[in-house]
């Protein structure tokens, strides 16, 4: 049997490259259909495209751009079935469902796609005066950049797109979006739906290789790059745009950090946790990674925490009742054996999980690692996977100097049954958000980034629209 090529979207247009490369399922390790590997010249063609449509785009009455963003949201809630069947193939997560007690899977991203694009459709970002007497009168609008390259990852294919793109065409900006290799055909195939609502040129991909993606960073024709993904490629990506003094938004890496407060009931805060640290596997940005607990409730909240873990059922997730998938990669696979094997060879508990499940696919167990502390490499490195250290505190002041020892600061909570308590905590913590009794919680209409070295700008809402924009003063003397 042939196995399908897929193709990029330029211009309006799909578009085949000389050469491809197989998308993989990491469930069962098939080949799932070829990715074109694009030529420097396509991405050239690509930036090229968005620029010439840009103009166009920008100078349509900003109702009309919000009429054909909702739009964009319709055809995604139409295609949401077969563009979640390949967010599960193409990443691992499972089907899941949507709505309270079911599984946030594969299902609920394309829901997220839909409110995320229909929130962008909604906001309106209005002249404001900035300075008015009887002499002058100064205003500030906002204008579209021009063209968005944005550099999309693996862990959340097509909601991270979507929050790259979205905000960027209502400003009134172009887009070429890069796909991660190992997850590029549910992108490549949401991109293609939503073009087919959009004028020629406003989104358009590229795909293939790191190599492409420095292609995209490095083309003069682009004027801001949004970047989702580890540190070590923020900092390639940001030094090769400073060449052509490109701005940029990075969302970079976390090493998030939970603190229990010592009044805190683990019965009724464990699940929450649970899936704070385990979404997805526990690849997400900004998902609890380090959990530090009173040791008068360590005991209790571990116990509650290993019986959540070992009664989800974890398998290929287009199979009904699976809750847990793979990891999608097996570099990422390879990097959560091995903090795990560093850890335990360093004298900690092994609680439950820990070793790597035989068969085909990137299978390694909901693993809980206790008596460990600051400085092992588990708690200190980013493990992006399904593993949570859990870190014993007898001082509070020491869990948060300790939440805040690390030279990243994405997101972190807090968890307490008193908000004074608990915020007065919150306060100290060094992150771009940190969350009261629930954690990675993001909501379109409110801001989200990093701080230290988990990157800069923000996302969402108001001010994520105004960052894919830059201040235009028109200054009057009356």
């Amino acid at each position: 049997m042939t196995m399908k090529t897929f193709h990029n979207t330029v211009n309006g247009q799909p578009v085949a490259s000389p050469s491809s490369f197989e998308s993989m399922n990491p469930a069962t390790g098939e080949a799932l259909g070829l990715v074109p590997q694009s030529t420097p010249e396509q991405v050239a063609a690509a930036v090229a495209a968005a620029r010439a449509a840009q103009g166009p785009w920008a100078a349509r009455p900003d109702a009309e751009r919000k009429a054909l963003v909702m739009k964009a949201a319709e055809a995604i809630a139409a295609n949401a079935d077969y563009l979640a069947d390949w967010v599960t193939r193409e990443q691992g997560k499972p089907l899941g469902g949507v709505g309270p007690g079911q599984v946030p899977g594969a299902r609920f991203e394309l829901w997220g796609c839909q409110a995320w694009t229909q929130v962008a459709a909604s906001l309106d970002l209005p002249t404001e005066v900035a300075f008015e007497d009887e002499t002058r009168r100064d205003e500030i609008q906002r204008k579209p950049y021009g063209v968005i390259g944005a550099i999309a990852p693996w862990n959340w294919p097509l909601l991270i797109a979507i929050w790259q793109m979205m905000p960027s065409i209502r400003a009134g900006n172009t887009v070429v979006i890069k796909p991660s290799e190992y997850t590029s055909i549910g992108t490549l195939e949401l991109v293609r739906v939503i073009a087919e609502v959009l004028p020629p040129g406003v989104i358009n991909t590229i795909s293939g290789s790191g190599a492409v993606g420095s292609q995209l960073v490095e083309n003069p024709g682009v004027d801001k790059i949004m970047f989702t993904g580890s540190g070590s490629t923020g900092a390639r990506i940001t030094a090769a745009a400073a060449k052509n003094l490109t701005p940029t938004t990075m969302e970079l890496g976390g090493n998030d950090a939970a603190i229990v407060l010592p009044d805190a009931d683990p019965k009724a805060i464990a699940m929450d946790l649970f899936w704070g640290a385990f979404l997805n596997m526990g690849q997400t940005c900004a998902a609890a990674k380090r959990l530090y607990v009173p040791e008068s409730l360590h005991d209790a909240l571990v116990a509650e925490l290993k019986a959540i873990a070992e009664a989800m059922p974890m398998g290929n997730g287009l199979d009904a009742g699976i809750a847990m998938g793979p990891i999608q990669n097996r570099m990422q696979f390879d990097k959560v054996s091995r903090l795990v094997d560093e850890a335990r060879a360093g004298g900690a508990t092994i609680v439950c999980g820990g070793k790597p499940q035989g068969g085909p696919g990137y299978f390694y167990p909901l693993t809980l690692v206790t008596d460990i502390a600051d400085g092992a490499s588990l708690v200190d490195e980013e493990q992006f996977g399904p593993v949570l250290p859990v870190i014993r505190y007898r001082d509070l002041e020491d869990a948060i100097a300790n939440a805040n020892r690390l030279d990243v600061g994405l997101g972190a909570s807090v968890w307490s049954p008193d908000p004074a308590k608990a915020r007065a905590v919150a306060e100290r913590l060094q992150a771009g958000t940190v969350w009261i009794n629930q954690h990675g919680m993001v909501h379109p209409m409110v801001p989200f980034g990093g701080s230290k070295r988990s990157g800069w700008g923000v996302e969402f809402g108001i001010e994520g629209l105004k960052a894919v924009t830059h201040p235009r003063v028109i200054s009057m003397k009356k």
